[in-house]
């Protein structure tokens, strides 16, 4: 028989992250304990609203299947006597709660033993499911757990009721800790607002129908398609295009109940704000729903929202619907708040200068023995010129990127960014174009944030690019010098998302730049800036050059490139010489090689190389030596297969030298013939020869091959 269990844990008001961090925690570990204590069940749905999170498994058996085990005894030569069972057999049959003559013998690889089959009869699910529900409970992780009252249970909000139903019979649960003391029952909450009585859910199967008539949809798919088709609806209405991100969407839809949606308006005269500034407001502040005007360009730089913004906006109420007007009221009185203290914001930064701003950042400490925040910007600055000297930009951009790298930092001490830190960057930008800078440094401004994180936006223009590379370097240098590495999942400077930043912007912008002789001028720069830290330039060079290595296999592989590739192509046998004096080489590498596999052609050029580099160990020659002239010599050769061998390193040389890879992989696979006749043709020769000089000249020619190959790959990490 099968019947369907629910499970309900009520609680005050859930934060909106720990909601949906717990459905997926409880979700998982229900299937698992059910399946260890061997209860076969159907479809399990977890599900939640602001003051509760329920599970409810159909189908769930309502007693365990029979545990059949067979358990492997004592050899029978020790065991049995003359046929009868000696003293370690009746022990065992005693251990597996058999009688001594239902035990029988079987072969085995280390001779004839004793067996027993041992049945264990299966628990009813009524008797096993009080400890399981206990231990969901107390088993959810989440942030800023706290206690209540005088108990010492744990939770994100204070329990307040449990529902524990298996079909209409209630499953006695008491979570002792908590204060006070909670019993499961079968009386759960309405809405709050619908008058907050118990609400008795008579049955497991008629959980949703039993709240949907107390005001609460509680299926949290249902609840977010309602809301996200009434967005849509009224954003049509009012002619606009919603602004919900997917990250405000799930929390609108963990913050309500009984949710519908409203329409509110905003002041004419707020209009006249940057409408990022608006925008904020509304989605970071007021969890409201900011209205585009559609077809309008994007402009970081634009000054007032009226040609961007509809004056609508849309809000998610929990309230009642006879209160609709009221609560619209009450948003936009919340709302014209915030702006006006946006409005004078903005008003006091508009009262001082840029210039003025960045050297009010001397008041302001960047991190202990790193001086203040002037001091960074002064050492990013210094970092873009020693970019630029490695770049070639035009004049235009490097004035641009010069001029942005001196006032990039000035709205941190804004009163703007102050309230709002989130439009960082984006408020330095509107300001220095209002002031007259050139709309290029402006835009690098804002730009140079960019990406603030995985899947981010990447800077537009190269003078943006130029002081994104130049923020990312300052920090790993500076942070590095202090003396302080990411840990394990301890990154308080985020130095890896740094270094992944860094990564992406080169790639972006197709830039090869040399990361190595960069850092040859940087880190005797900083040693000598910072020389409280005593750091040595060679070692700091040295770890960033590894930190930086990590974060190029990482970043390869969160694209999706396979890990055998990838270790191929950025993998401990790759020299930090070829890796990092030009990262987008890897990129283009590993591009060329996922494709070569994905048109079927990888293998053919695999099989080429491999052959060679195998023989290729026995010798000697440097991994670095691409040009066969200086360590082959012709007049040795004793075959034309190998004349044939040499022309075709000879034809591969300026391929790999010249990172020309595809031509590289379409010569290696041209090169098979030449390869096996080497090898295994009439003319074939034994590379072992005992002629040590014979031996040596053969062994450089396949290691010359090896190298040249190695320029797009080791292929012998490569899986066949």
């Amino acid at each position: 028989m099968t019947t369907t269990f629910l499970l309900e844990i009520g609680t005050e008001e859930l934060p909106a992250d720990f909601a949906s961090q717990a459905l997926t925690q409880l979700e998982q570990r229900v299937r698992l304990d059910l399946k260890e204590v061997r209860l076969s069940h159907g479809a399990v749905t977890v599900t939640g609203t602001p003051r509760r999170l329920a599970v409810c498994v159909e189908q769930l058996d309502e007693e365990q299947k029979e545990l059949k085990e067979e358990r492997k005894g004592p050899p029978v030569a020790q065991a049995l006597k003359d046929g009868v069972p000696g003293p370690a057999a009746i022990g065992f049959a005693k251990r597996c709660g058999v009688d001594p003559a239902d035990l029988v013998e079987r072969d085995t690889p280390k001779g004839p033993c004793l067996f027993a089959t041992v049945l264990t009869p299966g628990c009813s699910s009524a008797s096993l499911l009080p400890a399981l529900i206990a231990s969901w409970i107390d088993g959810l992780q989440g942030r800023r757990f706290m206690r209540w009252g005088t108990g010492a249970q744990r939770f994100s909000r204070p329990i307040r009721w449990l529902v524990a139903l298996l079909g209409d019979a209630v499953i006695p649960v008491e979570q002792t800790g908590s204060d006070p003391v909670v019993r499961s029952d079968r009386f759960s909450r309405g809405h709050r607002l619908h008058g907050d009585q118990p609400v008795e859910i008579k049955d497991a199967a008629g959980y949703a129908e039993a709240l949907a008539a107390h005001g609460v949809q509680v299926d949290r798919s249902a609840r977010a398609a309602l809301i996200r088709r009434s967005i849509d609806e009224a954003a049509a209405a009012a002619g606009g295009v919603p602004n919900c991100p997917d990250s405000l969407f799930d929390e609108l839809v963990d913050l309500v109940e009984d949710p519908h949606v409203l329409k509110g308006r905003i002041a004419d005269r707020f209009l006249a704000l940057p409408p990022e500034v608006i925008s904020t407001v509304m989605q970071s502040h007021q969890r409201y729903v900011p209205l585009d005007r559609s077809d309008v360009a994007p402009d970081p730089l634009r000054r007032s929202a009226d040609a961007v913004l509809c004056p609508e906006f849309l809000l998610v109420s929990n309230g009642l619907r006879s209160a609709a007007e009221t609560i619209v009221r009450g948003n936009e009185r919340v709302l014209t708040a915030r702006l006006a203290d946006a409005e004078f914001f903005l008003g006091v930064d508009r009262r001082q200068s840029s210039s003025d701003r960045r050297e009010a950042l001397a008041r302001v400490t960047f991190a202990e023995g790193l001086g203040s925040l002037r001091d960074r910007s002064d050492r990013l600055e210094r970092t873009a010129a020693v970019l630029l000297d490695h770049l070639a930009l035009t004049a235009e951009v490097e004035t641009a990127a010069r001029r942005a790298a001196h006032l990039c930092k000035h709205d941190l001490v804004s009163q703007m960014v102050g309230e709002f830190p989130e439009l960082q960057g984006l408020m330095g930008g509107k300001y220095l174009l209002e002031e007259g800078e050139s709309r290029e440094a402006a835009v690098a401004v804002v730009e140079h944030y960019y990406p603030r994180g995985a899947g981010d936006a990447l800077p537009g223009s190269d003078a943006g690019a130029v002081v994104a590379l130049a923020e990312r370097l300052e920090l790993l240098l500076s942070i590095f010098t202090k003396g302080e590495r990411p840990t394990g999942s301890s990154d308080p400077y985020a130095l890896r998302r740094a270094g992944n930043g860094l990564l992406l912007i080169l790639w972006d912008r197709h830039w090869r730049l040399n990361l190595l002789a960069l850092l040859d001028v940087l880190a005797p720069i900083w040693c000598e800036t910072l020389p409280s830290f005593g750091c040595d330039s060679a070692q700091l060079k040295a770890d960033l050059a590894q930190l930086l290595r990590q974060r190029l296999v990482s970043q390869l592989e969160d694209d999706g490139h396979p890990s055998d590739l990838v270790q191929a192509v950025a993998g401990e046998g790759v020299s930090d010489a070829q890796l990092l004096s030009d990262p987008l080489d890897a990129r283009v590498r590993i591009q060329l090689l996922t494709s070569l596999r994905e048109q079927g052609r990888l293998a053919a050029v695999q099989a080429v190389v491999q052959r060679a580099a195998r023989l290729a160990e026995k010798g000697e020659l440097d991994r670095s030596c691409l040009d066969p002239a200086a360590v082959v010599d012709a007049k040795r050769f004793e075959s034309p297969s190998e004349a044939a061998m040499l022309a075709v390193i000879e034809r591969l040389h300026p391929l790999a030298a010249g990172r020309d890879y595809k031509a590289l992989a379409d010569a290696l696979v041209e090169a098979t013939p030449a390869l096996e006749a080497f090898f295994d043709g009439d003319d074939s020769v034994m590379v072992m020869a005992d002629d040590l000089q014979l031996r040596q000249n053969r062994l450089n020619l396949l290691g010359v091959l090896r190298n040249q190959a190695s320029q797009l790959a080791r292929f012998e990490l490569i899986q066949s």
